[in-house]
């Protein structure tokens, strides 16, 4: 019985990591270009228990097994980034951006409390302009971290600015009143394993502290579209990227969840019943 509420328990912890993860997606299905996660589980260790002292004892046409396997539990095995499209919804603002390719993201850099700064990337293509003095004004995403060019610079642009333009490899060009333009190119990576990349709060993403230990380098996680590779860039203007979460399939995975969750909880209730039952014989 003590087996059974330590299966039991072990998994549930599993569930509600599950559950968290399932109402994280719920709650950013508005968040402009939010990916999805999704949680797989494994099987804990299992025990073998012999119940024979020979295995010459077993029967030649035994179909099952001969030796008793219990399980501890499931945990969660990976959860792994979904990179797939979000629909477009069309806004006409010209600082509007979406991707209309998979895998690719705007690198932002993000100030910490230290004074230090990381580089980060998001797929929310909503840019603004923050002011730095009475003639500049510095690119941000819609948090306020600056957006990076192709040499991994803030993007800084300068004087009294009358549009903005922004074509399909992401060049930046902005027209001033007084007739002189500026052109910059936004940073652009794409992500080949995002199974490495870690959460950083917000729509935010980027590489944990313990790649190396993970035997992966930046370059095999994340390559930088600049030089020739600006060309793989697919950017169009005016549209924002809508998440990918698709309502009805997180409730059925929660309802799911919650059913198994109260399986389990069962489970160690009937074994606490159980137990009572035992200690109570005389």
């Amino acid at each position: 019985m003590n087996r059974t509420m330590f299966t039991a328990t072990n998994t549930l912890s599993q569930l509600q990591k599950q559950m968290d993860l399932i109402s994280n997606n719920l709650a950013n299905i508005d968040t402009a270009g939010y990916k999805r996660r999704e949680a797989s589980f494994t099987d804990l260790l299992v025990q073998e228990f012999r119940n024979q002292p020979n295995d010459a004892l077993e029967p030649a046409n035994r179909l099952t097994p001969f030796q008793i396997r219990q399980g501890n539990g499931a945990r969660l095995g990976q959860i792994q980034l979904n990179l797939t499209q979000g629909n477009l919804k069309t806004t006409d603002r010209p600082l509007d951006t979406a991707f209309t390719a998979e895998g690719q993201f705007y690198r932002t850099m993000v100030e910490n409390e230290d004074g230090s700064a990381d580089m980060v990337l998001t797929r929310n293509g909503a840019l603004y302009l923050t002011p730095l003095s009475d003639t500049e004004t510095m690119l941000v995403n819609s948090d306020g971290h600056a957006i990076l060019d192709d040499n991994n610079q803030a993007i800084t642009i300068a004087g009294n600015v009358k549009s903005f333009t922004i074509n399909q490899t992401g060049l930046l060009t902005a027209e001033r009143y007084d007739g002189t333009s500026q052109q910059v190119n936004l940073g652009v990576a794409i992500v080949n394993k995002p199974q490495f990349l870690e959460q950083k709060g917000a729509n935010l993403l980027g590489l944990p502290e313990n790649l190396a230990a993970l035997g992966v380098t930046e370059g095999e996680v994340i390559t930088d579209l600049t030089g020739p590779l600006r060309n793989q860039i697919a950017i169009q203007q005016g549209v924002l990227e809508q998440s990918n979460v698709d309502m009805s399939k997180e409730m059925t995975d929660l309802i799911n969840v919650q059913r198994s969750f109260q399986f389990h909880s069962k489970t160690i209730t009937l074994a606490d019943q159980m137990l009572g039952l035992v200690n109570g014989i005389r």
